[in-house]
């Protein structure tokens, strides 16, 4: 009997060059060999060298689109990156519950590198309120982890285990502050069941980190979805992102910051 391949789902929004969002979700599954789906949240106009516009999609759209795939191939993880409205994220939680979904892992992409907004008002609140209680793992950034706790922004691991330990009292089972934006060598902090683990990384010398966020809490969730303990998907996430980061300047893609190398490990 062939074995079972991970299924993964991707709710996030459109990026049209392929470095963040669904596209980038469901390259990084296929890194991982798993089978990937998408939720469309979001139209995007951006490239590498940033967002120009953004285009909501209907509530009723993207819980359709969730029902249609949970309905039929219910996932092993799911990945939630950016939501857009609070609407959608009140409609893409009420769908999830309606079917019990498990290995949850919520990105909260609030704010862009450069570029327009990719959340209207509110969008915090309706995370925190509707999604966090459902995650299995948050993994914001120094910048969303402030705007999520309503704390000012991280400077070391200490304030980051602070703003972990206030996003799994709101709900999250576990949270992963990433320190890619410190100034130091980058530091993530997990915050789960009362302990805190700390992940240091290496700083890859490259410009083309568009999509990093996506790429390693998508990873996260491939690892999830084979069975893998949080530490254990971490870590390993980590490893092959560190890898991604490091060929990415191969790729030669456009004028901006472009993507890591998903493929690196395959396209020898």
């Amino acid at each position: 009997m062939p074995r079972k391949i991970p299924r993964l789902l991707s709710i996030a929004g459109s990026d049209p060059s392929g470095g963040a969002g669904v596209q980038a979700d469901i390259k990084t599954f296929s890194a991982f060999g798993c089978n990937g789906m998408a939720a469309i949240t979001a139209l995007t106009a951006q490239n590498t060298r940033g967002v120009s516009a953004s285009y909501p999609v209907s509530p009723d759209i993207v819980a359709a689109q969730i029902d249609a795939v949970l309905s039929d191939i219910p996932p092993d993880a799911i990945k939630i990156g950016m939501l857009a409205t609070p609407d959608i994220a009140r409609a893409v939680a009420e769908t999830l519950m309606r079917y019990d979904a498990r290995n949850i892992v919520l990105d909260p992409v609030l704010i862009p590198t450069q570029g327009v907004s990719l959340a209207s008002a509110g969008l915090e609140r309706a995370l925190v309120a509707s999604l966090l209680p459902l995650a299995r793992l948050v993994t914001p950034n120094l910048y969303e982890a402030s705007a999520l706790t309503q704390t000012p922004l991280a400077r070391n691991p200490d304030e980051m285990t602070a703003q972990a330990r206030l996003l799994c009292e709101a709900g999250a089972r576990a949270a992963l502050v990433t320190g890619g934006d410190l100034e130091s060598e980058p530091i993530d902090v997990l915050f789960e069941a009362g302990e805190r683990r700390v992940f240091c990384g290496r700083r890859i010398p490259t410009h083309n980190t568009h999509g990093t966020g996506c790429a390693l809490s998508s990873a996260i969730a491939c690892e999830l979805a084979k069975g893998a303990p949080l530490i254990d998907a971490i870590a390993t996430a980590k490893v092959w992102l560190e890898g991604a980061l490091e060929a990415a300047d191969t790729l030669r893609l456009g004028e901006g910051r472009g993507p890591p190398h998903h493929f690196y490990a395959l396209w020898r």
